[in-house]
């Protein structure tokens, strides 16, 4: 066994799975990340940035700074050695902007690559746009708007619809590029910045749909306004702001002498704080000449983008919200097999015509059930507030924030009819949500729990014992050969769902 399956622990699973890695040399950090293995739900297992600030000279001297150079070089490394200690042996190595720009880029690469006895390869524009779209569509599902992944060096922009690229190009509006052509002054990045805009005719095509954020400077912009709303959910991917919400927040930095005295900045990076100026400013303007619906932020960007071009088509296009919860109830739960056997038992509940559901909410149920025994190896007194804390705060692609949360309280559901543990979490959680998504939530979670009286957790049981609606009624039939099953705990949970659903229960003994 290697070691890197001593780590993840032996299962069929991880057996077939091998590490892959990612070196990102950017024009702000270097960053290494370890994926679990090239699959549409991608598990990072270990990711590592060093600010090193390649690209803070490059606009006005032309080269990366000696400085600088000798940071990323050392980190590369430490990267090599952390990849060898992890049995990585597919290492891709990109660069970006920066790199690309500079005088001494070639004299970097050459040096970089005999550390890492691997190449690097120098992304033009157009390829770190396509790899921006890319990381888009590993992480989201029906994709439509335009994308923007803010770098140091560059913006890079792209159109897509539908897991389709319509438009992409890069700016040279990247934070240290900004603060290098500026001499740090705010004031005069505005011209530059609309000028640049300007030169793209098609931005005016998001006007009401969607603009993913990608990159470290916008990240720490939601990490900045989660922290002012006290948001409960400190979860990046799929955190939403309106366009006036997100221009309101832009705007702090604008028209306040002292950024570091904005409310929540101490949440950010102290490496990042010099640029988030830049970046707001860049948001802003894009946003007002974009005119989206809402800006959605994304964690995926060009190294998931280059491991989704890995991938084959069928695996492409796989659900990533489905794939990583059967990932997540292989490795997890007791049976995969019969996380989905509640998903079929639990399709008979919501055949009721007074229960209809969109195809996302359908998914989203499915996804519950996948998820639902999770955390089955937990302390029986807290197995609920743990699997609402565990979803919740999960590597979830796929989702948005209200999908995210249903989830959560499908699970907590699932443990718990009472709210007193993990009351306070899931009383806010619940408050972002409406009353739709908290009753199909309890639904979901009552179902399952009655569904384990009858399974134990095991496949084989539950497609024999189908629900079914009578005037009514709800109806258990349970075939003679697992009458024993029957019994007062398993009458008190599918009584509790019967009456959340406003039906009388019944249970039928059959053969």
């Amino acid at each position: 066994m290697t070691r890197w399956k001593e780590i993840l622990g032996a299962n069929e699973r991880t057996n077939e799975l091998e590490p892959i890695g990612v070196i990102d040399v950017g024009s702000n950090s270097v960053r290494l990340v370890v994926y679990e293995g090239a699959v549409r739900a991608l598990t990072p297992v270990f990711n590592e940035k060093v600010l090193c600030g390649l690209g803070r000279s490059v606009a006005t001297t032309g080269s990366l700074g000696e400085e600088a150079v000798e940071r990323a070089l050392a980190a590369l490394a430490r990267f090599k050695a952390i990849a060898r200690i992890l049995s990585v042996k597919n290492l891709m190595v990109i660069a970006t902007a920066a790199v690309r720009d500079a005088q001494n880029g070639p004299s970097f690469i050459q040096r970089g690559e005999r550390i890492l006895d691997t190449s690097i390869e120098i992304l033009s524009g157009e390829k770190e746009a396509r790899l921006a779209a890319q990381g888009i569509m590993m992480g989201f599902v029906d994709d439509d708007g335009i994308a923007g992944d803010l770098g140091g060096g560059s913006l890079e922009l792209v159109d897509l619809a539908k897991d389709r690229l319509k438009e992409e190009a890069t700016l040279p509006l990247g934070g240290l590029r900004l603060i290098d052509t500026t001499g740090n002054k705010i004031e005069r990045a505005g011209d530059p910045i609309d000028s640049a805009l300007a030169s793209l005719s098609w931005l005016g095509n998001g006007e009401g749909r969607t603009f993913y954020a990608v990159g470290g400077t916008w990240r720490s912009l939601a990490k900045l306004h989660m922290e002012q709303i006290r948001y409960p959910l400190h979860v990046m991917q799929g955190y939403k702001l309106s366009a006036r919400e997100a221009i309101d927040l832009c705007e702090q930095f604008r028209k306040t002498k002292k950024p570091l005295d904005i409310p929540g900045i101490a949440s950010v990076a102290r490496a990042r704080r010099e640029v988030l100026p830049f970046g707001a400013l860049v948001l802003e303007r894009l946003i007002k000449r974009m005119q989206p619906r809402q800006i959605v932020f994304s964690v995926f960007g060009i190294r998931e983008g280059l491991i989704y071009g890995l991938l084959p088509p069928h695996e492409q296009a796989r659900d990533p919200l489905l794939s990583f919860c059967e990932d997540y109830a292989a490795l997890r739960s007791r049976s995969v097999e019969h996380a989905w056997e509640l998903c079929r038992w639990t399709d008979r509940i919501f055949a009721d015509p007074a229960l209809e559901e969109t195809a996302d909410e359908r998914r989203l149920r499915h996804a519950a059930c996948l998820l639902s025994d999770v955390g089955w190896r937990a302390h029986p007194d807290y197995r609920g507030e743990q699997s609402l804390n565990t979803v919740a705060h999960a590597g979830l692609g796929g989702v948005d924030h209200q999908g995210r949360i249903f989830l959560a309280l499908s699970v907590f559901h699932r443990h718990e009819t009472s709210e007193a543990n993990g009351e306070q979490l899931s009383e806010r959680l619940r408050s972002l949500v409406s009353k739709r998504v908290q009753r199909r939530a309890r639904i979901v979670g009552a179902a399952i729990r009655a569904a384990h009286m009858l399974s134990i957790g095991m496949a084989g049981i539950i497609d024999q014992t189908p629900l079914t609606y009578e005037n009514g009624l709800l109806v258990l039939t349970i075939p003679r050969a697992y009458a024993a099953l029957d019994g007062e705990r398993l009458r008190r949970r599918f009584e509790a769902l019967a009456d959340l659903l406003g039906k009388k229960p019944k249970i039928r003994i059959s053969g």
